[in-house]
């Protein structure tokens, strides 16, 4: 680490000093919900028999990944608006980023492999439970999780070695790639080509195969003769459909908007969307609209 810079400063939502106890306010809200929902989906999954399947495993994982997620932005983000404090050391900044770009990896990698699931599920039933037998389910959940660790690591471990000198402002509320490398006074070319390839592969290649995935399903269940046969089929998919149309329209969203001055506030705005609000929406998706997970919860409670 050659870096002459010791911390940054995460300007956030400085720029709204009225709005700090109400935004503190929400964004805990936030945070409990998504902590409460997403750990009891985890304890509904492990204490209940009848959802140790291919399905909810892979839910499981989703929300032990969506835990450590809200927790790797949301604390800071709270104490910040606390305390007014809004500096983050070299080593924290660059911690915060690794994890956070290991969990939207791991997440674009663990939604595409359960559109394969649902397409497995809903193309070929009878097949189903030979094709997506248990060690196929651990075996595609671990490359997720490798995968994710695998393309964050070697980014940020570029990032670590840009010399960063008189820049200390970050102009968001987390450590993220574009605002902290304006920040270096190195070559960043490497870099940003790098970060690009990578990103291309761990979104772009996860959201072909799910649209692909979808598309399949999609026509199976329209050659479905009956209404209740379609109404069936499309419900086992229908949470995941929503969870990926969120994440993924307010990913892109972000990384297409112009980097320019006058879009800060609006990738911010859109930032909050697929970091804080998707992992809390994630479990009352699977809550509110899966019978299964309903019943459990009524079992156990």
């Amino acid at each position: 680490n050659q870096s002459h810079v010791t911390e940054f400063i995460l300007l956030g939502f400085g720029d709204l000093p009225v709005l700090q106890v109400p935004l503190f306010l929400l964004f805990l809200v936030i945070y409990m919900v998504t902590m409460t929902g997403n750990i009891l989906i985890l304890v509904l999954v492990v204490a209940n028999q009848h959802l140790h399947t291919p399905m909810y495993l892979f839910l499981s994982d989703l929300s032990c990944l969506e835990t450590c997620y809200s927790s790797t932005i949301l604390p800071k983000l709270l104490a910040s608006f606390l305390t007014g404090n809004r500096s983050i050391s070299y080593s924290s900044c660059m911690a915060q980023f690794f994890v956070f770009a290991f969990l939207v990896g791991v997440e674009c990698y663990l939604l595409a492999v359960m559109s394969y699931d649902r397409y497995l599920a809903v193309c070929k039933p009878l097949h189903y439970i030979t094709l997506m037998n248990h060690k196929l389910c651990i075996a595609l959940a671990a490359g997720a999780w490798v995968s994710g660790f695998t393309v964050s690591f070697v980014i940020t471990l570029l990032m670590s070695q840009m010399v960063y000198c008189d820049c200390r402002e970050i102009d968001h509320f987390f450590c993220v790639f574009t605002p902290v490398i304006k920040c270096s006074c190195s070559d960043t070319f490497l870099t940003e080509a790098v970060t690009s390839l990578m990103s291309a592969t761990c979104t772009m290649l996860p959201f072909l195969f799910t649209v692909a995935s979808y598309v399949l399903i999609i026509i199976t269940i329209l050659r479905i003769p009956s209404a209740t046969g379609r109404q069936k089929a499309f419900s086992t998919c229908s949470s995941h459909l929503i969870l990926v149309t969120v994440f993924y329209t307010t990913l892109s969203l972000v990384y297409m908007l112009p980097k320019t001055y006058s879009f800060t506030a609006f990738n911010k705005l859109f930032s909050v969307f697929y970091t804080v609000v998707t992992p809390m929406v994630n479990p009352l998706i699977y809550t509110l609209r899966n019978k299964e997970v309903r019943g459990a919860l009524r079992k156990e409670v």
